[in-house]
């Protein structure tokens, strides 16, 4: 069978798209994918079997919803028409393409006319991350316009995987009907992300670390001005953060006079990250709740238990509906006293990391890619069957 992850990111970097691709490869299918390029990268390069198309550039420096949809329509563009050469030299059975957009969906127009079947991944609702990521309105026109673009996008795919369940009540609801769509949450990669020997290290630090992005829902700003009031009761306190977008944060933290204790990194393959947060004490995710990011799922707590790493998190309505109290350690969204409180008692209580660490291990029996990988190769096999199916009734038909 031949596949093609189609994405809007840098494939190396996002766990979703690659855990997908090598699910493929690793029981003998032939997998492309389409995605972005970083200064300095190959345009096509073999990562891991996957056969990777590096398409354009992209800097996370949008100030204006225009510039941003400009980019994403380039990039619908120049992707359509790799697709559809690469889909005429030898077609694709399964291409399967991760929103952020929608609309990319619709790049796939010319292999789904030949046969292709098309998976539609909703790693993020674009209405919704629109509105907050531009400040506008829910009920303006263009917000109605996206809405109308989701469901477009929906009825012209074969299936839809939707990142998470409050996603899938939202979406079922307004653009797409319960037998056109399922669930998978972003789990980590075993194979990536597992226990390992933490590095010895030559100080007394108590670390702290941040892997993703960079965006105002994200929180990380919160974590400096947490940061600033434990200057003098955590002096050993370090945070380090992989992420792009990372101008506005290392201006923080000379503001705040933390530049010896906040190490900020661009960000890395998945592999890289995994290597860093070993070492980590603490995993921070402090998303607003009063933002968009009250309801994406963060697989980046997943990754700090499948690697034995406490988690301390913004008391979001996703975070408390997968993780109770306990497997998780909560703080109030955007309190920064409440915070730094909370940093503050868990560098201090050895015994409660320990009970997070245990009790995040047990969650992750229920919360675990092994399981979800059958289910998406059944997926993906079903859909292969049908369409080979349909073919076959299109040549008996006029006969009959």
């Amino acid at each position: 069978m031949r596949a093609c992850m189609l994405a809007y990111t840098f494939y190396e970097s996002d766990n979703r798209v690659r855990r997908y691709a090598q699910a493929l490869v690793k029981r003998g299918d032939q997998v492309d994918a389409i995605a972005l390029r970083r200064p300095g990268q190959k345009q096509y390069e073999t990562v891991e079997g996957v056969h990777v198309y590096r398409l354009q550039k992209r800097e996370r420096t949008e100030k204006g919803p225009f510039t941003y949809l400009a980019r994403l329509l380039i990039f619908l563009l120049r992707s359509a028409w790799a697709l559809t050469l690469q889909h005429l030299r030898k077609p694709y059975d399964v291409i399967h393409v991760h929103s952020v957009p929608d609309f990319e969906v619709f790049a796939t127009l010319i292999p789904r006319i030949m046969g292709a079947r098309i998976i539609l991944d909703i790693h993020d609702i674009v209405p919704e991350l629109y509105a907050s990521k531009f400040s506008i309105s829910k009920s303006s026109i263009v917000f109605r316009l996206l809405v109308i673009v989701e469901r477009i996008s929906i009825k012209y795919s074969n299936h839809v995987i939707i990142a998470n369940h409050l996603w899938y009540e939202r979406l079922v609801q307004r653009s797409a009907g319960r037998e056109h769509c399922s669930t998978m949450l972003n789990y980590p990669d075993p194979a990536v992300f597992c226990r390992r020997a933490r590095p010895a290290r030559t100080r007394d630090e108590f670390i702290m670390f941040y892997p993703g992005t960079l965006t105002w829902h994200q929180g990380v700003d919160l974590v400096l001005g947490a940061m600033d009031r434990l200057r003098n009761q955590a002096p050993n306190l370090k945070f380090i953060v992989f992420g792009d977008g990372s101008e506005s944060l290392r201006a923080l933290a000379k503001e705040y006079g933390l530049e010896d204790r906040v190490v900020i990194r661009e960000e890395r393959p998945v592999a890289e990250v995994a290597e860093a947060m070993a070492d980590a004490d603490l995993g921070i995710e402090p998303k607003r709740k009063r933002s968009f990011a009250n309801e994406a799922f963060s697989t980046k707590i997943l990754e700090f238990m499948a690697m034995g790493v406490p988690v301390l998190a913004s008391d979001t309505h996703v975070h408390q509906m997968y993780f109770k109290e306990g497997a998780v350690a909560y703080f109030e969204s955007e309190n920064i006293e409440d915070l730094a409180s909370k940093i503050l008692e868990l560098m201090q209580d050895s015994a409660k990391r320990d009970a997070l660490r245990a009790r995040g291990t047990t969650l992750l029996q229920k919360y675990n890619w092994s399981d979800k990988k059958t289910e998406y190769l059944g997926l993906v096999d079903q859909l292969v069957k049908d369409a080979r199916v349909a073919r076959c009734g299109d040549r008996i038909s006029p006969s009959s």
